[in-house]
């Protein structure tokens, strides 16, 4: 896609988001904050808008889309939230997870939205701006994060800016995510079992122990299902600073750019304090500037495998990973 539209980068102010939904309905792609990554929304109404969504970020059509949503009540027309589903949307919504449900008839989505799955992803966000955006529009908004596809996500509007100026139609500029990772993505399978098909902020096991008898609890399995790719977010490769990684270094080697973590200097770090919460929301905006880097190789400190740091690694891995010429089957 060329280069040939004028992207405009306005304040999230009343008038800015006036103005973003004002694009919005007109069928345009804008880039909005939420507590997770800056997401690139489009009306997930429209085929056309969703497809400039796929053009614009360079996206494979087999990976689906999350659609976002005012509340519970607008998700359940769109999904079947029966049982469990529902029981736990009412407890975190609004907030960083995203459902995967069974999709309710024809209800008015644009097909490429679940990129041919009987499930549609369904989320209800917590940030004030995408709420309030969501709030003066009568349409969900498909909204994959606004970077290029396969590249790191971006937790400011000047990350969007620099993958997709020229690319999308508006910027809103509400600072930096707080959370800096993108949802949890849930699927609660018929027979109760559930699947994390992403790590995210919110941790399931504790959401978990929270609805069940933690001493008797229900299995939760992790990764792709027997359809592959079910959920965004589950390509081998993704979240790449165009350059190689090497994981869990402990000390920088010749031409690297050293990220940190705790005990372990670096270029930058993610927590001095070995923060993994502080981590999270440091993650992207560090691998940013690895990529913005003159030297050609990034190596990153061991980070530890717990709370969202499970969800750091996840990252880091598909950060890590070479491209592959064919994703179809790839994920994890």
């Amino acid at each position: 896609m060329d280069r040939k539209y004028v992207t405009e980068m306005v304040p999230a102010d009343a008038a800015g988001i006036a103005r973003a939904a004002e694009v919005l309905r007109e069928g345009g792609l804008v880039a909005v904050p939420t507590e997770t990554v800056y997401g690139l929304a489009a009306r997930a109404d429209k085929e056309d808008a969703v497809a400039r969504i796929y053009r614009a970020k360079g996206r494979p059509s087999f990976n689906p889309l999350i659609v976002h949503v005012r509340d519970r009540q607008q998700a359940a027309y769109f999904g079947d939230f029966a049982g469990t589903a529902g029981v736990v949307a009412e407890l975190v919504w609004p907030g960083p997870l995203t459902m995967v449900v069974p999709r309710v008839g024809d209800r008015g989505l644009a097909e490429a939205v679940a990129a041919g799955l009987p499930t549609v992803a369904l989320r209800a966000p917590s940030h004030p701006v995408m709420r309030a955006l969501l709030e003066q529009i009568d349409f969900p908004l498909a909204a994959p994060s606004a970077n290029r596809s396969g590249f790191i996500s971006p937790t400011s509007a000047e990350h969007v800016r620099a993958s997709l100026d020229g690319r999308i139609d508006l910027i809103l500029d509400g600072g930096p995510c707080e959370d800096g990772l993108e949802s949890t993505i849930l699927h609660i399978d018929g027979g109760g079992v559930w699947h994390e098909l992403r790590p995210g902020p919110i941790n399931l096991a504790a959401l978990h122990d929270i609805l069940f008898d933690p001493h008797n609890p229900v299995e939760i399995r992790r990764g792709t299902g027997e359809r592959g790719i079910e959920a965004p977010g589950q390509l081998a490769s993704h979240y790449s600073p165009g350059k190689p990684v090497r994981l869990n270094a402990t000390q920088a080697e010749a031409e690297e750019f050293m990220i940190g973590f705790g005990q372990v200097p670096g270029d930058v770090t993610l927590s001095a304090s070995g923060d993994v919460n502080e981590a999270a929301s440091r993650l992207y905006g560090c691998l940013h500037l690895s990529s913005a880097s003159d030297r050609p190789h990034v190596a990153v400190a061991p980070v530890p495998e717990e709370g969202v740091g499970r969800a750091i690694n996840d990252r880091l891995r598909r950060a890590a990973t070479p491209p592959d010429n064919d994703q179809s089957s790839s994920g994890s």
